[in-house]
């Protein structure tokens, strides 16, 4: 992997405001690669543990997952705190961007889910009924490992 400058180093955040952006994310763009050479980008639910961040997807089928299969290889980002500066011709945000590899998480699955739970709908956090086990059961959910991290801040025009 090429490692890229930052063109704007002063806009750079630090590796612990990076981690902190992904944590405060309400959803990313996974990148993915297909056979076909073509560049796929979804927005996707996720959660980040502070190692690994999680994502889930219908059960064996479906782009991310032929993508993933094709070429492990993805890049995930994530912008908080955006705002358009209409007047300054401009916008302030956070971003992180995240390279690195995705599998399938099936030692980590229930830890996944559970993260997710956590994010997503904290009231159903302890993932103690049968519905949520068998959610957890009907999906995929995968783990993307992260290899480098890059982050951004822009307060003002």
């Amino acid at each position: 992997m090429k490692n890229y400058e930052m063109r704007r180093a002063n806009l750079e955040a630090d590796e612990s405001t990076s981690k902190q952006i992904l944590v405060e994310g309400s959803y990313g763009i996974l990148s993915t690669v297909g056979e076909d050479g073509f560049p796929y980008g979804v927005p996707v639910n996720y959660a980040y543990d502070g190692d690994k961040i999680y994502f889930h997807c219908a059960k064996n089928s479906g782009h991310k997952q032929d993508n993933i299969l094709f070429s492990d290889k993805v890049c995930f980002t994530v912008v908080t705190d955006s705002e358009v500066l209409a007047e300054k011709l401009d916008t302030k945000y956070k971003s992180v961007v995240v390279f690195g590899t995705a599998k399938k998480s099936d030692a980590n699955r229930e830890h996944a889910f559970k993260q997710l739970l956590k994010k997503y709908a904290p009231e159903f956090s302890e993932f103690d009924n049968k519905e949520h086990k068998s959610e957890c059961e009907a999906a995929d959910i995968y783990e993307i490992n992260i290899l480098k991290l890059s982050g951004k801040i822009k307060h003002q025009g």
